[in-house]
Formats: C-alpha cells, sequence, structure tokens
C-alpha cells in the first residue's frame, strides 16, 4: 500500500475531533462534529480500571474535568460523573465512538500506553476487528507499535515523535533512541506522526517515510512545515484542502 496516496495524507486530521468551546475535545460531540464535515480525526485511547477502553488523552483528569485523580483508577460506571470541559458531554468510551463515527471518517487512534504492553494494544486490536471503516494507530511506545506489527500486521501504524529533552523524557537513552530515530527499529512504522516545532529535522528528511505533523493551529504554522510533511493533525482553525 502507498499510504501518500491515502487519507493519512490527503487530508488534515482534527486533533481530537473537531473541537470547540461546547464540543470538547476527544468528546462525543466533537466526532460528530467531524463526521458531519467529512474530516478524519485523531483519538487517544487508554484503558481503566476495569479494563475498559476510554477516549481520553491526559493521564490525570484535572484539565478536562476539574476533577483530581488518575484516569488509570476510574471504572465505566463513573464516566458520566466526570463532565468535560464544563459541557454535559461524558467521558466516552472507545466503543461508544466506534458506534458514533461508524465508517463515516478516517480514525488516527493514538495508543496511550506506558506500562506493560498487550493487554491495551490486543483490546484494540479485537474491537476494530470487526469495524467497518478506515483507521490507523499510532503511538511513543515503539513497544506498543511492535505488538501490532507482530499481531495484527494488517493495521497501519504510526510512530509518534519529537524532539526529547530532559524534560519531555527521563533517562538519557530513551532520548538517544528517540533523537537518533533508532526506535523506528522497533516499532517498524508506516508512517511517523512529527512534532511540528521540530520541524525541519534531518535525520527525518533521510527517511524518505511517510510524515503528519502535529499539532498543527493557522495557516501561517501549516504553511511553514509544508515543505517537510505529508499532512497535518490540527486544531483551533479549518485548514483548506488543496485541489
Amino acid at each position: 500500500m502507498d499510504i501518500k496516496k491515502t487519507w493519512l495524507c490527503t487530508d488534515p486530521i482534527a486533533h481530537r475531533g473537531l473541537h470547540n468551546n461546547e464540543k470538547p475535545e476527544n468528546s462525543i460531540a466533537a466526532f460528530k462534529n467531524a463526521c458531519e464535515v467529512g474530516c478524519p480525526v485523531e483519538l487517544d485511547v487508554q484503558i481503566i480500571d476495569d479494563s475498559t477502553i476510554i477516549v481520553f488523552h491526559d493521564y490525570d483528569l484535572k484539565r478536562m474535568t476539574a476533577h483530581d485523580g488518575y484516569v488509570a483508577n476510574l471504572t465505566k460506571d463513573k464516566l458520566c460523573e466526570l463532565r468535560l470541559g464544563g459541557t454535559d458531554e461524558c467521558i466516552p468510551t472507545f466503543e461508544q465512538v466506534l458506534q458514533t463515527i461508524n465508517g463515516a471518517v478516517p480514525m488516527l487512534i493514538e495508543i496511550k500506553n506506558e506500562g506493560k504492553i498487550g493487554k491495551l494494544e490486543q483490546k484494540v486490536i479485537d474491537m476494530l476487528a470487526s469495524y467497518n471503516g478506515e483507521f490507523a494507530v499510532e503511538s511513543f511506545n515503539p513497544y506498543s507499535m511492535e505488538y501490532f506489527k507482530k499481531n495484527a500486521t494488517g493495521i497501519i501504524r504510526g510512530q509518534l515523535s519529537m524532539v526529547m529533552t530532559k524534560k519531555t523524557l527521563q533517562g538519557a537513552f530513551k532520548r538517544f533512541m528517540f533523537n537518533s530515530m533508532r526506535i523506528l527499529k522497533i516499532s517498524n512504522p508506516d508512517f511517523i506522526a512529527y512534532n511540528a516545532a521540530d520541524l525541519p529535522n534531518k535525520k527525518l528528511a533521510k527517511l524518505n517515510i511517510p510524515t503528519i505533523a502535529w499539532t498543527i493551529r493557522s495557516n501561517t504554522e501549516m504553511e511553514k512545515v509544508a515543505p517537510y510533511i505529508d499532512n497535518i493533525i490540527f486544531e483551533n482553525f479549518m485548514p483548506v484542502k488543496e485541489q
């Protein structure tokens, strides 16, 4: 498959859905909004205490729900006790999001896993097995993508990356693996999703691999990175697709 001819490289992708003040990020409303305009979505999945897969970015609850606590300690029955961004929207399960999108637009699914590899990844694989729509997965964790490579060869995989510093990643060896691009030997990705703030990157350019820039928030930012990438993940503005 030529990734550069697919939606991953041709259609700008809405970061955590097409969200705004009334339709918060990673909410059913934000995903419905994207479906209405035909825009692919990026979303985040992680596993909670009762093994439910939910769609939520942060590992703690404070920013999006104004509640203290960690996402990993939640159970499914508690999800609708928490409202997103001061709206009536609840934290959705991955199952609810799949039912909502239902193939209407492609999904770029970030696997958020800083722990043991396998349980989250396999649950996502199993849930996607009967899903009738386009999707791809990505993760900062190269071992998560390695799991998909070994256990779901037909699923398109991406490596999330950026220039790692002491503030963004602990451990000199881990930073070296990211900054030298050697993590790609583990994840063997079909594409890279790279921090727009760190572009251009000479090592990345030499790889000649489909590249998606995140997160673009204006036409000016989009124009700045355009020579170095194939597509963007965007928010807070609506990019005009080239004809």
